[in-house]
């Protein structure tokens, strides 16, 4: 009998068992999948590679294709076989001589030819010269430009100064990362979301962000080495993501403005990233160098306190520089210790024991610069920055009104044996108001005493000038002028009816121009995404969601689940991944104000709904997960079931 019992006893329990393994591991339909930008590529590149071996391709018929990878519609790919190695001369004919472009290709047999610099919804001609002798002409139609890409209202141009390098500009509210030549004209752009700077490598391909969000309003999973033709070689991944800034440094690693994982504060990190693995070898954490109580600005927050937007190394000294827009300071550390050596900025503000790392003024046209961007050491050994001007005081009594009020190129001459500083040069005072960015923007020295100076923000509501940016404002006007100086003179002027972060000028044809069909990396982590130490208990008992009242949208890609949802402000929310009883449990944090840069509303305007709600995302990323995943949602301690599963 008692025989009997245990055995019906461990029945049970088997039974018990039974239903939980089933009820843990009942599959739901699996999140949709996106196809990840290396993936689509890399089906592309095999495509490629499979018609390229058909060498029944000949100069006379060669391949042709009009954007091959789908970013970049003015772009072309032409390929072909010759018997023996000749060189190929490419021109792609504009509208005149200094918006045609000319390249010369290696000797070879197997001819890869990437044409850049087409004209929208034209009938491009395009001319292939073979060696010295054979010549042919390829037509190549385009399409429109999309409805809303920005065109200049106004360019001018000194050709006689000028030959035929591109302006490269990148947007900062709408808008595309596009190139224009003299006369104004689109010759390159992207399709997808590439923001922040654009800037070419030694090796000939472009850097510039990732196109993917790894937290609001803007910052990046990081960095991509991608051609003119759209082709990415390598994505760099960064658990602190990218944002603003970045630069190839002389070892060819990169030196990266990020964030510092699960911080509370942002914009305040420094990271240089092995070209080669991806890997972070190197840390500068400003927290520890600087005080975060000091020299407030009208945008200084607890949580953005510094806002670095450049970054920038001094290979004589080997030193880098930083532009704290929130304290209104250029900052120079040691790159091997990060001892702080000197601050360019009003003093106001800062500590008495710190006073002696700033400069004292000579000269009598001398202004500072506040809310600066893109602070640089030149060749000569200067500071060049963009002096955006807010305010021109650290005293709320005294701020200068944005109507009153001026941006400005500046280069300042700095003696740091004598801490002295003088300005050289400046351009875009005697503009007033009408140049006046009150954030972004940019400077470039081109050769000596020739600078590109780029006011990226220019904004106005009802024809006056405001001292945020104007896209926080309805029915505001905005705009960007992008100037040429060379002696003191404008060569060349290109206003734009949007905003824009940066403006580089560069050839549209590099000296080491190579495009090939090796396959695309990744290189890096996004890294493991924090979750709470609870585990939430019954989710056998849990609800259905059976409407669609918070918008929930579950997507996945390679590396990652995105999760979005519409919430209350204050909401408690937590999503649940559970596997076999093994859960990972994350909060969906619901707040107006996140743990974010100044600027959050300037790129989420559409975050706050018509009912009120709040337009959640958050990523989890890849990092410390594996196998099979049933989804639920708790929303103010209710338990959904999700009825969806994700597999990493």
């Amino acid at each position: 009998m008692k025989r009997e019992t245990k055995l019906y006893l461990l029945g049970g329990i088997a039974l018990l068992i039974g239903v939980c393994l089933l009820f843990f591991n009942q599959k739901s339909p699996s999140v949709e999948e996106i196809d990840h930008t290396m993936s689509h590529q890399h089906q592309i590149d095999q495509t490629l590679s499979e018609t390229l071996k058909n060498t029944t391709y000949t100069f006379e018929s060669p391949y042709v294709s009009l954007n091959p990878y789908g970013n970049a519609p003015l772009s072309a790919l032409i390929a072909f076989h010759t018997d023996e190695a000749q060189p190929v001369t490419l021109t792609v004919k504009g509208k005149d001589e200094q918006t045609t472009f000319t390249h010369t290709f290696d000797a070879t047999t197997s001819h890869l030819i990437p044409v850049y610099g087409l004209y929208a919804d034209t009938l491009n001609q395009v001319t292939l010269t073979l060696g010295e002798e054979k010549t042919q002409t390829i037509e190549l139609q385009t399409d429109p430009l999309p409805a809303d890409f920005p065109l200049p209202t106004h360019t001018s141009a000194d050709r006689q100064q000028l030959g035929n390098d591109l302006y490269f500009l990148t947007p900062a509210s709408t808008g595309y990362t596009a190139a224009y030549d003299i006369n104004g004209d689109v010759r390159w752009f992207l399709t997808t979301k590439n923001i922040w700077e654009v800037s070419r490598l030694n090796n000939g391909h472009l850097l510039l962000s990732a196109d993917r969000t790894s937290a609001p309003p803007y910052y990046m999973t990081g960095l991509v080495e991608m051609d003119l033709i759209g082709k990415i070689y390598v994505d760099y991944q960064l658990p602190g993501g990218y944002h603003h800034d970045a630069i190839e440094l002389p070892n060819g690693n990169f030196l990266v403005a990020t964030n510092t994982p699960h911080a509370l504060t942002v914009e305040d990190a420094i990271v240089e990233v092995d070209r080669q693995t991806g890997e972070i070898i190197k840390t500068w954490d400003l927290t520890k160098i600087l005080p975060m109580e000091a020299a407030k600005s009208e945008n200084w927050t607890k949580e953005d306190w510094f806002h670095n937007n450049s970054v920038a190394y001094d290979e004589a000294n080997r030193a880098i520089v930083l532009s704290g827009r929130h304290q209104d300071a250029v900052v120079y550390l040691d790159y091997d210790t990060g001892e702080l050596k000197w601050i360019v900025g009003d003093p106001t503000g800062w500590p008495d024991d710190m006073q002696s790392y700033f400069f004292t003024p000579i000269g009598d046209d001398f202004e500072w610069q506040w809310s600066q961007h893109s602070a640089k050491i030149l060749a000569n050994g200067d500071l060049a920055l963009f002096d955006n001007g807010n305010n021109r005081s650290k005293d709320p009594f005294t701020y200068l009104p944005a109507p009153n009020n001026y941006s400005r190129g500046v280069v300042y001459h700095l003696n740091p044996q004598d801490m002295t500083i003088e300005q050289t040069f400046q351009f875009g005072k005697e503009r007033g108001s009408e140049f006046y960015s009150p954030y972004i923007s940019e400077i470039d020295e081109l050769e000596t005493d020739h600078y590109l100076v780029h006011s990226g923000g220019i904004g106005s509501v009802n024809g006056v000038a405001t001292n945020q940016p104007a896209f926080f404002y309805d029915h505001p006007t905005l705009s960007s002028q992008t100037v040429e100086v060379k002696n003191g003179e404008t060569i060349f002027e290109l206003t734009l009816p949007a905003h824009f972060y940066r403006a580089s000028k560069m050839s549209l044809y590099p000296p080491h121009l190579s495009y090939s069909l090796t396959p695309g990396e990744i290189r890096g982590t996004l890294g493991e995404t924090p979750t709470l130490p609870i585990k939430v208990k019954h989710l056998n008992q849990a609800n259905a969601l059976t409407d669609d009242t918070y918008a929930i949208k579950l997507s996945k890609e390679p590396d990652r689940l995105i999760f979005t949802g519409d919430f209350h402000e204050g909401q408690k929310v937590k999503l649940i991944l559970n596997k076999l009883g093994e859960q990972k449990v994350y909060d969906i944090r619901v707040s107006s104000k996140a743990y974010s840069a100044m600027c959050v509303d300037l790129f989420d305007k559409e975050q706050i709904k018509d009912n009120d709600r709040l337009s959640v995302t958050k990523y989890i990323n890849a990092a410390g997960l594996s196998g099979t995943y049933e989804l639920y949602l708790e929303i103010d301690g209710t338990l959904y079931t999700l009825h969806q599963s994700v597999t990493f």
